[in-house]
C-alpha cells in the first residue's frame, strides 16, 4: 500500500534516522545573549537576541524547549516550494532532489517541537505527506515493473513445455 513501509526491512530504525536528521543545520532567532557553544561537531554562536544564528536541529530543539529561541523552518518547508516539488514529483518518473534526504524526519521534528514557528502548518504537513506518498508509489510501481520484467525474462528461458 502507498505510504507504508516495513520497518523490519529498514537499515536504520525510525529513531536512528531521526537522530541522524538532527544534525541538519537550521536558522534560529535567539532571545538571549550567550557566547559560542563548543561541541565535538563544531562551534555554534555567539547568540545575540534577534540575530539569526545557524545551529544543528538538535540544539535548536533544545533551546526552543527552554524558551530561548524560535526556529526558522528551512526554505524548502514553504507552501510554495513544497507545491512546486509535488508538481515535479507527479510529472516525472525520477525523484526530485529539491528536498533534503531526511525531509520526513526533519519536518516531523519541527512539527513536534516548533509548530508555532511554521506558517501554514497544516498545508505544509499535507504537502509533505503527499510528496511522500507519490514517492512511495513511484518505488512500488518501479519495483512491480522490474519484478515483472525479471520474471518474464526468466520464463523466456524455460521453454514452451
Amino acid at each position: 500500500m502507498a505510504g507504508q513501509s516495513n520497518h523490519e526491512l529498514s537499515l536504520f530504525s525510525a529513531e536512528e534516522l531521526e537522530f541522524i536528521a538532527e544534525d541538519e543545520i537550521v536558522d534560529i532567532v535567539p532571545n538571549l545573549k550567550m557566547g559560542p557553544l563548543n561541541f565535538i561537531s563544531g562551534d555554534f554562536g555567539p547568540f545575540k537576541p534577534q540575530i539569526v544564528t545557524q545551529v544543528p536541529l538538535w540544539l535548536a530543539i533544545a533551546l526552543k524547549k527552554r524558551g530561548k529561541c524560535s526556529i526558522h523552518p528551512p526554505q524548502w518547508m514553504s507552501v510554495e516550494k513544497l507545491s512546486q516539488v509535488l508538481e515535479t514529483e507527479r510529472d516525472s518518473q525520477e525523484m526530485s532532489d529539491q528536498l533534503p534526504f531526511h525531509y520526513v524526519e526533519i519536518s516531523r521534528l519541527l512539527f513536534d517541537h516548533a509548530r508555532d514557528n511554521i506558517p501554514n502548518l497544516y498545508m505544509v504537513r499535507s504537502l509533505i505527506e503527499d510528496i511522500r506518498n507519490v514517492r512511495f508509489h513511484k518505488v512500488e510501481t518501479d519495483f512491480d515493473v522490474n519484478a515483472i520484467t525479471r520474471i518474464h525474462d526468466s520464463l523466456t528461458f524455460l521453454g514452451a513445455t
